[in-house]
């Protein structure tokens, strides 16, 4: 079985995603202000969260059932717009690991351009002792 003593700097990890209606910023200002027109392409938002869900595939196979990682940091550019129906490609590269703390590269493409770069870091946690501290602070313990 593999741990998080296994992560080796330089790892590397790719996923493929295509923008949907979704997943673009027409979608994600409406939460905010429904008047608002905006052009139907890739939100940062959802390019940070595929970014983290590329990180947290590498990571899969090294935690433990009760740890998970989440985001504590986000680096990233986001230079080019990617219309729905294009295929969208996030490569990741941890840089360091640094006992719980994990640092990474990223660099986004599209079929056309480099959409984003940047760093992104993630902390491994216990599960059930980070749902307890939510709890605490909720005042439900």
């Amino acid at each position: 079985m593999m741990t998080i003593a296994d992560l080796k700097a330089g790892m590397k990890h790719a996923e493929t995603i295509t923008v949907e209606d979704r997943l673009t910023v027409t979608r994600v200002v409406t939460m905010f202000t429904p008047e608002t027109e905006m052009p139907p392409v890739l939100a940062t938002a959802y390019m940070i969260g595929f970014v983290e869900w590329t990180c947290m595939r590498l990571l899969e196979p090294y935690l433990e059932p009760q740890q998970r990682s989440l985001g504590t940091l986000v680096n990233l550019s986001h230079s080019a717009a990617t219309p729905v129906g294009m295929k969208v490609t996030a490569e990741v590269t941890l840089e360091a690991v640094e006992n719980r703390r994990l640092r990474f590269s990223v660099v986004c493409r599209d079929e056309v351009d480099v959409i984003c770069e940047g760093q992104h870091e993630r902390f491994v946690v216990d599960i059930e002792r980070f749902m307890k501290g939510l709890r605490k602070k909720q005042g439900l313990e």
